[in-house]
């Protein structure tokens, strides 16, 4: 993958940024600035973990520990309350709300197997690696990406004035729902050639991006989402080896 890439994604979402600017009753665009920084660094430093870590294994688990760790140390650097505008908390919103964004989320899930129990090749050979990676690192780093300091620092620079349920959303949540989508979806190779996945883009955008951001709003902290993200992933795995 080009360090390009998520200069690429950036320019996908940007008319939904552009919007964002003109419907927000209010702006704060040093916030959507330091969104821009925090998410190219991010990407930076994953796609740089195999060659400043090299770990001689199937996945990039150096990428990964790096993004944790410039999320820890934004996240420890900001107050309390911020921490848990971020999802930083085992606090949970109303039994209500918890129960609500868990039924939508496995309500997404069971569609979501059914549909890839039908088109998913099979018959792949179990691998051990896969399934402990599977199971721990793309849920932890990409919810604190997306769903918890991205979704932070975007609510912050468009003030959500939506409410569904008595749980506040803003363009803040469309961005991120639809920008883990084009991140799944778009890629620029080294040579700079452009492969583009717009099946890939709209469903993970629609099923996975969205059942996973609506648990983390109603369940009000990141460990839900977490669990979700890791459990959609496991069952990837699990299905092409049936």
């Amino acid at each position: 993958m080009s360090l390009f890439t998520p200069l690429l994604w950036i320019l996908l979402i940007a008319p939904i940024i552009v919007i964002a600017c003109f419907k927000s009753e209010k702006l704060n665009l040093k916030y959507l600035g330091f969104f821009i920084l925090y998410f190219l660094a991010d990407v930076f430093l994953q796609a740089s973990g195999k060659e400043l870590i090299n770990l001689d294994l199937k996945f990039n688990w150096a990428g990964k520990f790096l993004s944790l760790i410039l999320a820890l140390i934004i996240i420890f650097s900001v107050s309390k309350e911020e921490r848990i505008k971020i999802g930083f908390t085992a606090k949970t919103n109303s039994p209500a709300s918890l129960k609500f964004g868990l039924l939508v989320f496995v309500g997404f899930t069971l569609f979501d197997i059914i549909f890839k129990l039908i088109l998913f090749p099979k018959g792949n050979p179990f691998n051990l690696e896969t399934f402990l990676f599977q199971a721990t690192m793309p849920g932890l780093t990409e919810e604190i990406l997306f769903r918890g300091i991205s979704l932070w620092l975007l609510d912050k620079a468009f003030a959500p004035t939506w409410n569904y349920r008595g749980i506040k959303f803003g363009w803040a949540f469309v961005i991120v729902t639809v920008l883990f989508g084009v991140s799944h979806g778009a890629i620029l190779d080294q040579d700079l050639h452009l492969k583009l996945d717009i099946v890939t883009m709209v469903y993970l955008t629609l099923i996975s991006s969205l059942s996973v951001g609506i648990l983390r709003q109603f369940s009000g902290n990141l460990i839900y989402s977490i669990l979700g993200h890791n459990t959609i992933n496991l069952i990837n795995a699990v299905i092409r080896i049936l």
